[in-house]
């Protein structure tokens, strides 16, 4: 049976202008593949309404969970809830829920809780909060869409909330081989090697150090057996290869 799929939609201005680099992505990837969901596709988008829109229906029609980042906050261009209750056509408005979670936590700061950080308390009709145990400000989740902050330790506390609801799979595992010869002196026995072991993915990965360069070979898959094949295999083509 096939592991759930997944993509990411990376949201914001800030990530496409090169004044922000993003490690959210890398992050999920990690957690995701620890829980066995299998991240497919991670797509960047600017802060406009129709991006994200179509972006989110799109990914959410073709995959069996979509993430998001970004654009959650209280200024004028945090459109991301939104945008995802518009590709999932639900309303929404300011919810009971949310406000007594943002009322709580700004009153214990003696801060007001003004209409610009209300504008953070506006979730999709349906959906399902995730709890934000760093900021309060909480995310959602509408239907197959999980919408999460930007702030990078926001966005691994609010995944640290959300992971243990979804159903995983089988945990991908990779080993790795690593061989001092070129890319193009490997690449028929990396095909005869994919061929001969179709249920792992065979990738090739080239390095260039200061004492030479070489190729990683990395195989990948859920099972350990067939693993252990796919390394034989490729241990016979190139027995100079180090683990």
């Amino acid at each position: 049976m096939s592991n759930p799929t997944a993509a990411m939609l990376v949201i914001g201005d800030e990530i496409l202008s090169g004044r922000t680099r993003d490690s959210n992505m890398h992050h999920l990837a990690g957690r995701l593949t620890e829980h066995g969901i299998d991240l497919v596709e991670v797509r960047v988008v600017a802060d406009r309404s129709d991006a994200i829109t179509d972006a989110a229906r799109e990914l959410a029609g073709r995959y069996d969970h979509v993430f998001t980042s970004g654009g959650i906050g209280p200024t004028h261009d945090d459109i991301t809830a939104d945008c995802i209750a518009a590709a999932g056509g639900a309303a929404i408005g300011v919810r009971d829920d949310a406000r007594a979670i943002l009322q709580a936590h700004y009153d214990s700061r003696g801060t007001e809780l003004n209409e610009a950080r209300l504008r953070m308390a506006r979730i999709p009709d349906g959906a399902v909060l995730i709890d934000n145990p760093v900021s309060a400000a909480p995310g959602f989740t509408l239907g197959n869409i999980h919408v999460m902050a930007g702030v990078p330790a926001i966005f691994e506390a609010m995944l640290a909330e959300l992971l243990p609801r979804l159903q995983g799979g089988a945990r991908m595992q990779s080993r790795t081989l690593g061989v001092t010869r070129g890319e193009g002196d490997i690449a028929a026995a990396l095909s005869r090697v994919a061929e001969d072991n179709p249920t792992v993915s065979v990738g090739s990965y080239p390095y260039a150090r200061d004492d030479g360069f070489g190729v990683n070979v990395v195989v990948r898959g859920s099972d350990p057996e067939a693993l252990d094949a796919a390394m034989e295999a490729l241990r016979t083509h190139f027995p100079e290869g180090t683990e």
